[in-house]
């Protein structure tokens, strides 16, 4: 069989094969949706969009992207684990489907159009991953090369945008008056930056308000700009390049991927592709690209997968260890890592003055600031992307996981002088950050067991009553409600120190107290 087809050919076997779902029963709400809703899902003898998606992976891992680092490790069951060299690292045989972040990272992005980073040094195929990703969506190689941008010094916003038209500058009356001609690459379903952080920051501005606000303008002049994913890539992720990246354009970036090393065992794929004279995007099977369409209704099916309340919990849990600084404010809502950044004030002398924590055990001593609200979000719809990606309807604690470090990779910033750091045995986590954010989430994992607080979760039961209304609610059972909480908050606090989770449990509190206050007046100024 010549190497093309081998490069073209799909497998017609399932990639997770699944018993076929049950056939969903009749929902009276059913006679309301109209006749639109029967097409939402396709037709009816249509591949699933998520079952294409996973062709589209083992396509690309299998036959255009060599990478032997199956790091999104799964397990179904006893898996094999094997102590490796001085450092005794784990070398683990996974015992389910397991996928290479390098390509699964950026397939989620596509599927869900949001903001991937590739960093790692020259030549390791981030550009060629981000060129096959604009394949996918439908557009020629040709046209992937011609938009992509290629960050340098000089880059100016009109190198980015485009140009007003040089006649209208010369007889317009007003503003109005002049057309714009916008850069192509502008409508584009993927778009790619190439060396982004060589873009001078006057233009990384115009950037920011083109992947932020997700449109583009000049003189007064605005483009609307389609949903797009997009691609960015970068040498390191460490202020390499020729230009400092602003705070709030990084910020825009979802998940961060690092291009690993080539492992030379593959050698002899890359001599077929040489002697062949193979490019791999220019093969890629038309079963595997999709339509704007399919991509729009995809994002939709990924947003209806079910995050359950236990794993939505777990989360809470482990977002409310880092923001708290007890030192940090006078006001019980201020003590938190944001106030003492705002300030300025040395983050050294900041710490020197919490004393009152045990700085190996608590986990917010790791780092230097919290989880932002983007990035929670970020970090649901990339666990729902990865949830549907194997076929599941609802997430498990394994989804998130293993998209938790990608998403966080330079948002949740590690303080190096911490105890934990300084341990022998966590010495290699001060450079794999990777790593570090699983161990992280691992670590808080084992502490809410601990605190079983699947078992025990007395402020999430006054929320959930909460949640219940106050429609009917007398004084009387107000008053009852206020004094819960208030005792409860006395037990909290009775000769505890005070922890992340503590700190927004009672918060919670504080917010439920003054609800039902507020209702309190409301009732009272009725009778």
């Amino acid at each position: 069989m010549p190497p093309f087809n081998l490069f073209q050919r799909i497998s017609k076997a399932p990639t997770n094969p699944k018993a076929p779902p049950k056939p969903r029963q009749f929902d009276v709400a059913d006679l309301y949706q109209g006749p639109l809703n029967v097409t939402q899902q396709g037709d009816a003898g249509a591949q699933p969009l998520d079952e294409k998606l996973r062709q589209a992976y083992f396509w690309i891992v299998n036959n255009a992207i060599i990478s032997s680092h199956y790091d999104i490790e799964y397990n179904h069951g006893p898996a094999q684990s094997y102590s490796v060299g001085d450092s005794k690292r784990p070398l683990n045989l996974p015992s389910a489907q397991s996928y290479s972040s390098f390509v699964l990272l950026p397939l989620l992005t596509f599927a869900t159009r949001r903001k991937c980073l590739f960093v790692g040094g020259p030549g390791r195929g981030k550009t060629a991953s981000a060129i096959l990703m604009g394949v996918l969506s439908g557009a020629s190689v040709k046209q992937v090369k011609r938009a992509m941008q290629h960050g340098h010094p000089q880059m100016t916003i009109a190198d980015l945008l485009g140009n007003p038209l040089p006649a209208d500058l010369v007889n317009a009356q007003n503003m109005d008056d002049i057309r714009i001609a916008w850069r192509t690459w502008l409508g584009m379903r993927v778009k790619i930056i190439d060396e982004y952080n060589r873009i001078p920051p006057r233009t990384q501005s115009a950037l920011l308000t083109l992947m932020g606000d997700n449109y583009a303008e000049v003189l007064n002049h605005i483009y609307e700009c389609p949903e797009s994913a997009w691609y960015l890539t970068a040498n390191d992720d460490q202020g390499g390049g020729t230009y400092e990246v602003i705070e709030a354009l990084r910020d825009r970036i979802d998940v961060i991927v690092q291009a690993l090393a080539f492992n030379p065992r593959f050698l002899g794929e890359l001599l077929v592709r040489i002697e062949e004279n193979l490019k791999p995007e220019e093969l890629v099977p038309a079963e595997i690209i999709f339509t704007p369409e399919e991509v729009d209704r995809m994002g939709e099916e990924v947003r209806a997968v079910v995050v359950p309340e236990p794993i939505r919990r777990r989360l809470e849990f482990f977002t409310s260890q880092f923001e708290l600084l007890e030192t940090a404010g006078g006001q019980f809502e201020y003590m938190t890592k944001d106030t003492a950044r705002l300030s300025g004030f040395d983050w050294g002398q900041v710490i020197a003055a919490d004393s009152g924590r045990d700085r190996l055990k608590d986990l917010g001593c790791q780092t230097l600031n919290g989880i932002s609200v983007r990035n929670l979000m970020t970090l649901l719809i990339y666990a729902k992307a990865l949830a549907y990606f194997r076929g599941n309807g609802e997430i498990d604690l394994d989804d998130v996981r293993q998209v938790l470090p990608f998403v966080l990779h330079d948002k949740l910033q590690p303080d190096l002088d911490a105890p934990f750091f300084g341990l022998p045995e966590n010495a290699a986590y001060r450079t794999d950050r990777i790593s570090w954010l699983r161990r992280l989430f691992d670590l808080s994992n084992a502490d809410y067991d601990r605190l079983d607080l699947d078992q025990r979760d007395p402020v999430g039961e006054l929320a959930a009553q909460f949640a219940e209304g106050l429609d009917g609610l007398s004084e009387r059972d107000v008053l009852a409600r206020l004094n819960k909480i208030e005792r409860h908050v006395n037990e909290q606090i009775k000769g505890r120190k005070l922890y992340g989770h503590l700190y927004d449990d009672l918060l919670k509190l504080k917010y439920l107290h003054q609800r039902y206050t507020n209702y309190l007046v409301w009732v009272r100024s009725q009778a």
